[in-house]
């Protein structure tokens, strides 16, 4: 259990990741106290509470999901929340609703003299409930009411009241997702450190609609009881917002799982050796015609293998049609100085090292023809990022070293962008781009890219 002074609402390292939100994993009472203990010091803060229905609406509307994502504190609400982490392999901690949050927050006001004010409901409602709670804690402070019922153009006298009043906190009670773009759209004119979105729980502690029985509550069965209570209102939010809110669990579970990236990667790894393999068979005339051309010329060895960098720094032996001469890597120091790319690469259009039949299978790509060999093998993949040489690896710094976190392929964005012609700054961007979006849609599309590539040469030296 966290000792209460060294809580912190506001921190990262308190939050559970879940639906592209980060949800406070915290107790209930020390949630209250640190609250209070924050508006108290004049922290500003905006609480806004996250559950099936809130997740629902975030998927629909891009203005409450960046609100909610915008606040200084999610808090969990509800066993559906509760069940999407379990799905998702992580947890959070107590049910942290508003219903049940609010007189833990009054309780520890009306200890620390933090003044509340209520705004929300039909007329009445929010004072009745304030009532109650005064009731319940003597000393609390009651800075002011207002019910929710008020047109845009009393915003202004409505937050000028607020501001008169010397509450430390504010509790909006207007309901999803209205009062989250309300507090959105006037928190930097409003001078009350700590607001919070807290739904309809007004009604609750009003006595206008009563609270479930505790043994549905602790089911996680409230919502059946709100939906008996409001047949009509709720119906469509809890029969069919379920189901949905279940779909969108599952899909997060999906990806935070990483079973969407193992199918992803095992699939891509399918393709790759039935590809591979067609290939090689379709090929063989060419290969063997390339093999021959390249040993009557010079009698060396056809192939030439070098020593590459692949998926999470993993060395390999590439295979390549050897399109130079035999003491090419020799001659590679004398040459230095005629580099025509930066310092990473070296690249000559004009190299003298090329063979005649290395000229020809170079602009066509043909001296690639074996890495199919390494694709059928699985050191590397018909589409990812092109392999990286040992040296090309010591010089990588900050987001360059995102590039080894795919399988290296035979062909990438920037091998059907202009290749030699790219600089290596730019090749970085775009193999981490391609890393970032990769699908089976995605390597189709650079495949059929490649083609034309190849045909047209450009940056093919």
């Amino acid at each position: 259990m966290r000792q209460n002074h060294d809580f912190d609402p506001k921190s990262e390292s308190l939050d559970t990741p879940l639906f592209d939100l980060s949800l406070l994993d915290a107790s209930r009472r020390e949630t209250a106290d640190a609250l209070v203990n924050l508006a108290g010091q004049g922290v500003p803060m905006v609480v806004n509470f996250v559950n099936a229905h809130c997740v629902n609406l975030a998927n629909q509307r891009d203005d409450y999901a960046a609100t909610l994502r915008d606040s200084d504190a999610l808090l969990p609400d509800g066993s559906g929340i509760r069940l999407a982490a379990r799905l998702a392999g992580t947890h959070t901690g107590d049910n942290l609703n508003g219903t049940d949050l609010f007189p833990h927050i009054c309780e520890h006001a009306a200890a620390r003299g933090a003044a509340i004010f209520l705004i929300g409901g039909s007329p009445g409602i929010a004072a009745a409930a304030a009532a109650a709670m005064q009731a319940r804690f003597p000393n609390l402070i009651i800075a002011g009411t207002q019910h929710g019922y008020f047109s845009d153009s009393e915003n202004d006298a409505v937050v000028d009241a607020i501001n008169a009043s010397g509450a430390a906190i504010l509790f909006v009670g207007f309901g999803v997702p209205r009062q989250e773009l309300w507090i959105a759209r006037h928190r930097d004119r409003i001078d009350v450190p700590l607001l919070l979105g807290v739904g309809g729980l007004f009604d609750y502690y009003s006595g206008r609609i009563p609270r479930a029985p505790l043994l549905l509550r602790r089911l996680g069965c409230e919502w059946t009881w709100r939906l008996w209570q409001e047949p009509r209102r709720l119906a469509r939010r809890y029969l069919l917002g379920n189901l949905v809110f279940v779909g969108h669990a599952l899909r997060h579970a999906y990806r935070a799982t990483g079973l969407a990236a193992n199918i992803g990667a095992s699939i891509k790894r399918g393709v790759d050796i039935a590809a591979s393999a067609l290939l090689l068979l379709l090929l063989v005339p060419v290969l063997l015609g390339v093999a021959l051309a390249i040993k009557i010329e010079d009698r060396g060895p056809v192939l030439f293998r070098q020593t590459r960098i692949g998926w999470n720094g993993r060395p390999f032996t590439m295979l390549k049609f050897r399109s130079m001469h035999i003491d090419a890597e020799a001659r590679r120091a004398a040459l230095l100085e005629q580099n025509e790319r930066d310092s990473v690469c070296f690249k000559m259009r004009r190299d003298p090292r090329i063979t005649r039949v290395g000229a020809v299978i170079r602009r066509f790509s043909l001296d690639e023809l074996p890495q199919i060999i390494n694709v059928l093998i699985g050191d590397m993949s018909l589409v990812g990022p092109r392999p990286a040489l040992p040296s090309e690896v010591a010089t990588y710094a900050g987001r360059s070293w995102q590039r080894l976190g795919g399988k290296p392929g035979i062909t990438c964005i920037w091998q059907v962008s202009g290749r030699a012609e790219i600089a290596f700054e730019q090749q970085v961007e775009m193999d981490i781009a391609y890393l970032g979006v990769r699908s089976l849609m995605t390597d189709v599309g650079l495949l059929l890219r490649t083609i034309p590539a190849v045909i047209g040469g450009r940056g093919a030296y």
